[in-house]
């Protein structure tokens, strides 16, 4: 149980809570005092908040697209709703839905990945930025990836890239308004296995050698030689949401246990 009180009275969005590194920021954050609205398109996010809930935290669920403009806002509207001006955003959706060389993407696959990879990160900074201006105060952090230099994920690595050049960019047009903008490179972490996949199509023969060889490059890559906790990636996450990470801007730090990406 987190003890510290780094965001009590502020309000704090996670998106992708449902599962994974989002759920672990939004139960810990809820943990430190934060005002949590917790944003997924699947409904199990809703199991997520009644934790949160049930255990003194204060929180709601938003269900929402956020691959589209009009979700992004829709979130926005609804946290501003229930607690005020939104202080912290952490956009966290993402994640490969394919695995293979490049040249065995087809077309749809690949558009696929950036609308999954890049576009949320791209709404939610949109749907926040105008009110946190109009305060000259927020944080974001956006969840990025050591995989822009990877294998077997080449429109993955493209819209993490992405993310990473919005972040600076963010950071460079807005640090004059009190806006701190960084990103978390997450490496390889440990999880349980996701209730509602990314892919819902068996994976072939072939398939699971393309998805082990990522798995393979990946603990190499590792000075560690080894998949980080999703504690160790939410622990940083965190870190730059608050106030402790006051003189970092436009910075996009590696958590990959010495892959830099």
């Amino acid at each position: 149980m987190r003890k510290i009180q780094r965001f009590a009275g502020r309000t704090m969005i996670v998106t992708g809570a449902a599962q994974g590194i989002g759920r672990g920021v939004a139960m810990a954050a809820a943990a430190e005092g934060a005002n949590v609205v917790l944003v997924d398109r699947a409904a199990l996010v809703e199991e997520v908040t009644a934790e949160i809930l049930a255990t003194g935290g204060t929180a709601i669920s938003v269900n929402a697209d956020l691959e589209t403009f009009a979700g992004a806002q829709a979130m926005v509207a609804a946290a501003t709703a229930a607690f005020g001006p939104v202080d912290i955003l952490i956009n966290n959706v993402g994640g490969t839905i394919w695995a293979k060389p490049y040249e065995h993407y087809a077309e749809n696959e690949i558009e696929a990945e950036i609308r999954r990879s890049l576009f949320p990160t791209l709404w939610g900074c949109r749907a926040v930025l105008p009110g946190m201006v109009e305060r000259r105060a927020g944080v974001i952090v956006n969840v990025s990836s050591i995989a822009t230099r990877s294998i077997h994920r080449v429109p993955y690595a493209a819209a993490k890239g992405g993310v990473n050049a919005l972040t600076a960019s963010l950071a460079f047009e807005h640090a004059a308004d009190g806006i701190r903008v960084n990103a978390v490179a997450t490496g390889g972490t440990e999880a349980p296995p996701r209730r509602v996949p990314r892919n819902t199509e068996a994976q072939s023969e072939q398939e699971a050698k393309w998805y082990q060889a990522i798995v393979d490059q990946t603990v190499a890559s590792s000075l560690m030689h080894r998949y980080g906790t999703i504690e160790e990636q939410v622990d940083v996450i965190l870190f730059l949401a608050s106030d402790e990470a006051s003189y970092m801007t436009g910075t996009v730090v590696p958590v990959g246990g010495g892959d830099l990406g």
